[in-house]
């Protein structure tokens, strides 16, 4: 069952960062992001919200838990702590709890 990953952070410089988020492409895959998008608040390009997507969770879990991440994130600019969401993909006819 698919993860997805919703990273939501403000950058200190969003060209700064977008090189940054760009060359960590092959670690992300690396890592198992088999989809990604990236988006921009309509009135701060500063404000970025990232969606990875997973084939599953323990791969989210590995990718996010990673010091690469990280160290990537400090390098790229990331200002403060980033919120991070996941959520599973939801399958059909399947009650809700």
């Amino acid at each position: 069952m698919t993860t997805l990953m919703i990273v939501r952070h403000h950058v200190q410089d969003y060209a700064k960062w977008r090189q940054t988020y760009d060359a960590f492409a092959p670690t992300q895959r690396a890592g198992g992001v088999i989809e990604e998008s990236v988006y921009q608040d309509k009135d701060d390009p500063n404000e970025v919200l990232v969606l990875h997507r997973f084939a599953d969770r323990d791969k989210a879990d590995a990718f996010l838990a990673s010091a690469e991440l990280r160290e990537a994130m400090t390098s790229a600019g990331v200002i403060g702590q980033p919120r991070i969401e996941q959520f599973e993909e939801a399958r059909a006819g399947v009650p809700s709890a």
